[in-house]
């Protein structure tokens, strides 16, 4: 809308009151976004202005997330030149210009759970406390989530007696409101019913998982076998607004390689959260999050700034920490199988009251403060969260490691692949010692060194037919002498694999269609074991997700040309 002191002269909406949503980093600017909308829907009598701080360390990226959303932005000095009816903001370290108008704060995280630098001294601060100057004017409002956290604010600051709102947490509310999308959000993900999806959590500083732990994710991704686990980050945002994207995705380069699922900076960590089978976290509020919903949770580091007392504090007391020298998959396998669904109700009890009627509170308290009538329309509730966006991770090389058991005529594969881009950080060693290794490459592998030394070439996209197929296997084969397997799926279904001896084999799966990788590990296995591959009945066993049976005969070998 228009600001200024004649700004009723160019507005065309018939607003009484002027809200001011004060933006100064990306956290606390996405938690206004995903909240207010709900809170004044379809009321014309409030007029909304953002007003962008550009003080914080953390405000890379602000002014973009508001012109995305299509949010009318002032520059912050122009907010003394107004007079608003109510500032709100989830940053508590706002410099709010003199005035009367009440000043709104919503938590940005759980609670006052960490100890953080203090931008105007060198000393630490709680986070989500505001000065005790405005504290002191009677205009500062804090809403929390729990009593406990009033409780713990006025042993800390006294002076903010009297100016707490309990609202509970909209956040968490969303959370297990779109438990029942599950399925969805892992489906948009990329993560088969048979996949496991571990997420990790970082929040921000020397302390916090990444800080402590930057090649977690490759070492992780490389103890989990491709087939049976996918692995995704959430990343804090004030990392991002710090380091930038280049940065992020430079130092964490082999895991995106490997298929790292990198969560977006905004919104599309709650249906990640929502999707996870494992979390493993530090004392962020993610990772509160995530065990208050009744995730299996793994603590890969807990900082020395978390505040005793708080629930995040209390937390670790009860979650199982991971080692990150030791079994990575075995830790991860341990922690589903031995996780008890009330595990860590308690700690939810202690952040969280009043679960589901957030936003209905907090309209309550946001029109009281606005001197209006709240509007007469049923209370907002959560929504659904929507689902997210694909990270666009597509992995083109692999470790793989296949066993042969049984007898000739109907043996047993076992197979697990492994992203090559992180086998330089090492894998658990596998439990059988009759295996065969060998590197596979999609077509549209970049690096030259892996496509040249590979053993198996699949063809990314299936052929429009047979024939295709047939002619992608003689040409790869003939341009790469010293691999001994191409296959292409072919459209419609089937998969062919070519030998570097000119004989093809058709592969055939009674099951859901195979990626073409699949197929022809079978079949290097088979050639390594000197398995017939004609007529042949193979049970594949993917790891320990499950079996498929494949079916192997060989084809008439392509036409001379």
């Amino acid at each position: 809308m228009p600001v200024g002191r004649d700004a009723h002269r160019w507005s065309t909406f018939p607003g009484e009151r002027t809200l001011v949503v004060a933006a100064r980093t990306v956290t606390s600017t996405v938690r206004v976004l995903e909240t207010l909308p709900l809170l004044v829907r379809g009321d014309p009598r409030v007029t909304v202005v953002f007003a962008h701080d550009p003080t914080s360390a953390f405000g890379s990226g602000v002014l973009d997330l508001l012109h995305h959303a299509g949010c009318r932005v002032m520059p912050w000095e122009q907010l003394g030149h107004i007079a608003p009816d109510l500032i709100l903001s989830a940053s508590e370290n706002i410099d709010v210009p003199e005035g009367d108008c009440p000043v709104l704060v919503l938590p940005h995280g759980v609670g006052f759970q960490k100890l953080v630098p203090d931008s105007r001294s060198p000393h630490e601060r709680l986070s989500g406390v505001v000065p005790d100057s405005l504290l002191e004017s009677g205009r500062a409002w804090l809403a929390v989530s729990h009593p406990a956290q009033e409780e713990q604010l006025l042993a800390a600051h006294p002076k903010a007696a009297g100016r707490t709102l309990l609202v509970g947490d909209p956040c968490f509310d969303e959370l297990t409101t779109s438990r029942p999308r599950r399925k969805a959000y892992r489906e948009a993900l990329g993560v088969t019913e048979h996949q496991r999806l571990v997420m990790i959590s970082s929040t921000w500083g020397p302390t916090s998982l990444l800080g402590r732990h930057p090649d977690l994710l490759p070492n992780l991704i490389a103890r989990l076998p491709y087939d049976e686990y996918r692995v995704g980050a959430i990343v804090h945002p004030n990392v991002w607004s710090a380091h930038g994207t280049w940065q992020i995705r430079t130092v964490q380069a082999a895991a995106l390689d490997a298929g790292l699922l990198l969560m977006p900076t905004v919104h599309a960590w709650r249906p990640a959260l929502v999707a996870a089978d494992v979390l493993v976290g530090d004392h962020g509020s993610v990772t509160l999050y995530g065990a208050a919903a009744g995730t299996p949770l793994l603590l890969a580091t807990f900082g020395g700034d978390a505040v005793p007392g708080t629930a995040v504090h209390d937390l670790a007391a009860v979650a199982p920490r991971l080692d990150p020298r030791g079994d990575l998959r075995r830790q991860v396998e341990d922690v589903v199988r031995e996780h008890p669904p009330e595990r860590y109700a308690a700690v939810a009890a202690q952040a969280f009251a009043e679960p589901g009627q957030a936003l209905a509170r907090l309209r309550t308290a946001l029109y009281r403060l606005l001197k209006l009538p709240e509007p007469t329309s049923s209370p907002p509730t959560a929504l659904v969260l929507p689902v997210p966006d694909p990270p666009d991770t597509p992995v083109t090389s692999w470790e793989v490691t296949t066993s042969v058991a049984g007898d000739r005529t109907a043996p047993t594969v076992t197979m697990r692949r492994f992203p090559a881009t992180v086998a330089a950080h090492g894998r658990t060693p596998p439990d059988s010692d009759t295996l065969f290794t060998h590197l596979a490459c999609a077509d549209d592998e970049r690096d030259l060194r892996l496509t040249e030394s590979a053993s198996v070439l699949v063809r990314r996209h299936a052929a429009p037919t047979s024939v295709g197929a047939l002619r992608w296997i003689e040409d790869t084969l003939a341009q790469l002498p010293g691999s001994l397997v191409a296959a292409s799926a072919v459209r419609g279904g089937g998969c062919l694999i070519g030998l570097s001896d000119g004989r093809v084999v058709e592969a055939a799966t009674t099951g859901p269609e195979l990626d073409p990788g699949v197929p022809a590990a079978v079949v290097h296995a088979c050639l390594r074991a000197g398995i017939p591959l004609d007529g042949t009945h193979v049970t594949l066993r993917i790891g320990d997700l499950r079996d498929e049976d494949v079916v192997l005969r060989l084809r008439p070998a392509l036409p001379t040309r």
